[in-house]
């Protein structure tokens, strides 16, 4: 093989990726410092350097010690069958820990004319080979069969042990060859052992009462491998970096009565606001804000384990009873928290907003603030309401709101999508145990906050742009035409015109529920509307944010718990020249896949907090096994329809089987089964009343049945696609729902 010595001696980050992609063999130090040429001294440099290149994410490195490029895959690797189809089998790595991109999926390529012997869940050992946009393997041997861990519960039956998975889908039940200590009743995690079809389940580890309101959270955590634990050495790190002075040059914000508002239970506080009248006569009316974000760049640099460790975990994820945090408590509960009456250090975005609530100039600084209150929202609702006294009401409440008025108009003005979409919160005693579960009171104090992360949030994307640096922008594109499509047609059933030719915005929509007002139907409506939406992410490409109607949008204000804030903070330090902890160009080269892992990592997040919740709502029905209560249909499928309790939450099935004998049609436009002989409907949004017969904690699976009880029968009825004069008019069983407004969290 030819030498590939550079003039120096060692060769650059460049070269060796080039070398690593075009090595026929896999590519270990020994191998690199032999095709460069490398002297004793150089092998010594060439160790730091791939140390390096590792932590900046350039290369991973493979067992047996050989390089391969981040995102890539090694030469040879192990890799375990998820497809056997019989013509094509697929495979994907069995390690695989690259942080940006998930993992491919490979062709595995055996010989001709030979059937694969290969079935889901064998390990081989494969030689790997990158084709077009795709991978095939090329078998070498096969390896003994990995274990997949599961995670249920133990129960008896038959006068042996069964595990019973978590998931609602989870119909099966596996034998259990070692329950490991375990009694009926525990929650495990256990590992297939043996081959079908003598497939038995070997406990691994004993996690307690699934039963317990604390086990919910700890079930979502297992599922979906969210990381919880720190390491010691990181740990260690994150203290050594909370004691480093706050350092020189930062702007003096401590006279201002900066405060904080934020949830009650809060434990970390990302932002503190601030807001007066300006005194610039080219802004006469206007008002100066300052919105102070903790400065987690400072402390967290690119390359750290602390960086290294929040770019794996993407975001915080905030369960009922506790809290899987992207950061050590000492950073995000501690020195990055914005608390009353401590200095803190704090990146500072300082605006000027015109009478008409439009942003008229922006700049940021880094900062040392000290605020002056943490205020929970009810109680800065309450002191601007007059229901409560409070010493900053006129130094800080009053000039915040004045100026939040203005934004506000600026963004009834900008028409932005508005959806009244209920979150529910779960309150619990000290005891974990679920005292209730109701929607989320909407206050203006939650819009206040909300006004003025947004205004940050765009004044960083324009500040950027303006700058020529890389953007982590939060994108939200429009929506499909095959989306409208199926929202034009699903609109028909309800004599709402629809038109494709028009240019869709955000207030299109608005239109539509505006038409519609106060009907029956509005909230079925409402649900169409919002999966007609596309799911919003992050990327260095600007495409806007639709669903805010803004042009420019960046996640700027929360990076205590999320990666692409800090990556934004980053940006803005590296800018405008604040000093340590900016943007790298590694960093700046890898936003594609920067954007495309924390996005993942979101979805994760969403996914477990939501699958908990489901959990907390169906302990609490639990107690209610049996009652009669109010309901509204949330899906409809041809084998039947889910719905949710009204004001509680908690999907729950209504099988097709359980209507009766009657034939019900499916009409897929119209979100609907229609009863073939009476026209009775049941579709999608319909508030009817229902009966529940099983609340299942653990896998979070509600079941319902008709008052009447109809299903007891045993329902010969069958379910189609419709036939011709399918009725059109929906029939309400009930009368129109509440208003109940959506509060999300600081955007």
């Amino acid at each position: 093989m030819a030498k590939h010595r550079t003039s120096a001696g060692l060769p650059t980050r460049q070269q060796i990726l080039d070398f690593i992609a075009s090595s026929n063999t896999p590519a270990g130090k020994r191998e690199i410092a032999k095709a460069f040429g490398l002297s004793a001294q150089d092998k010594i440099l060439l160790k730091a350097l791939l140390k390096d290149m590792t932590d900046e994410g350039l290369i991973d490195v493979a067992p047996g010690r050989a390089f391969h490029k981040m995102g890539g895959l090694p030469k040879v690797t192990v890799l375990r069958i998820t497809d056997a189809d019989g013509d094509t089998t697929w495979a994907v790595p069995e390690r695989w820990e690259a942080e940006h991109v998930p993992a491919p999926r490979l062709r595995v390529r055996e010989l001709r004319g030979k059937r694969s012997a290969l079935g889901v869940g064998d390990r081989i050992l494969a030689r790997t080979e990158e084709a077009g946009n795709g991978w095939i393997a090329h078998p070498m041997k096969t390896l003994a069969r990995g274990e997949e861990l599961m995670l249920g519960v133990l129960h008896e039956e038959g006068g042996r042990l069964w595990l019973q998975g978590v998931e609602k889908k989870e119909r099966r039940s596996w034998p259990v060859s070692d329950a490991g200590g375990a009694e009926v009743g525990d929650l495990v995690l256990a590992e297939k052992t043996g081959r079908p079809p003598r497939i038995t389940a070997k406990v691994v580890e004993r996690l307690g009462d699934p039963f317990a309101p604390r086990s919910f959270s700890l079930i979502a955590i297992h599922r979906h491998g969210i990381p919880n634990v720190f390491s010691e050495e990181l740990l260690e790190e994150a203290e050594r970096v909370a004691r480093q002075p706050l350092g020189d040059g930062r702007e003096d914000l401590r006279h201002l009565p900066i405060v904080a508002i934020d949830p009650a239970d809060a434990r970390d506080h990302d932002d503190a606001v601030w807001a007066t009248p300006d005194d610039d006569p080219a802004n006469e009316g206007g008002w100066k804000a300052i919105v102070a974000i903790a400065d987690v760049s400072f402390y967290v640099r690119p390359g750290s384990q602390l960086d290294r460790e929040a770019r794996k975990r993407g975001n915080s994820v905030y369960f009922p009873d506790r809290v899987v945090p992207m950061l050590p408590e000492v950073l995000s509960a501690d020195v990055c928290s914005l608390k009353e009456g401590v200095d803190r250090a704090a990146l500072a975005c300082h605006l000027q907003v015109t009478k008409s609530g439009a942003l008229k100039s922006w700049r940021f600084t880094r900062a040392v603030v000290r605020l002056a209150a943490n205020i929970a929202y009810e109680d800065a609702q309450a002191a601007i309401d007059g229901t409560l006294e409070h010493p900053l009401t006129e130094t800080a409440l009053r000039p915040l709101w004045d100026c939040w008025h203005a934004l506000y108009a600026a963004r009834e003005k900008r028409e932005p999508l508005d959806l009244d979409l209920p979150e529910r919160r779960i309150v619990l005693d000290e005891k974990g145990r679920i005292l209730s579960v109701a929607p989320r009171e909407r206050l203006d104090a939650h819009k206040l906050i909300e006004d003025y992360m947004i205004a940050a949030n765009v004044a960083a994307a324009k500040a950027l742009e303006a700058k020529k640096t890389p953007v982590m922008y939060r994108i939200h594109e429009p929506p499909a035409r095959e989306k409208l499509t199926a929202l034009k047609e699903y609109l028909k059933t309800f004599e709402v015109e629809f038109a494709l030719g028009q240019v869709i915005r955000p207030a299109t929509f608005n239109r539509i529920l505006d038409r519609i007002g106060e009907e029956d139907f509005r909230p079925q409506v409402m649900e169409q509307v919002l999966r007609t939406q596309t799911q919003a992410y992050y990327g260095p490409e600007n495409l806007g944010h639709f669903g805010l109607a803004l042009g420019s949008y960046a996640h700027f204000t929360s990076p205590i718990r999320r990666y692409a804030d800090l990556v934004v903070h980053r940006a803005l330090v590296e800018a405008y020249r604040l000093g340590p902890g900016g943007l790298t160009p590694e960093e700046a080269g890898s936003m594609d896949r920067i954007g495309e892992s924390i996005s993942q990592l979101e979805r994760r997040a969403m996914e477990a907090e939501r699958e908990t919740i489901d959990r907390y709502v169906a302990a609490y029905l639990a107690a209610h096994v049996g009652e009669v209560m109010e309901a509204r249909i949330t899906g409809v499928q041809n084998f039947g329809f889910f719905a949710t309790v009204e004001g509680v939450g908690g999907d729950g099935l209504v099988a097709a089987r359980d209507l009766g004998a009657e034939y019900f049609h499916y009409d897929e436009a119209g979100k609907r089964l229609v009863g073939e002989h009476s026209g009775e409907e049941f579709t999608l949004g319909q508030r009817i009343e229902l009966r529940l017969v099983e609340a299942n904690p653990v896998s979070g699976a509600l079941r319902f049945e008709l008052p009447d009880g109809k299903g007891s029968a045993g329902g010969a009825q069958r379910t189609g696609r419709p036939g011709k004069g399918a009725p059109k008019r929906v029939i309400q069983r009930r009368g129109r729902p509440g208003n109940i407004r959506h509060q999300g969290r600081k955007r």
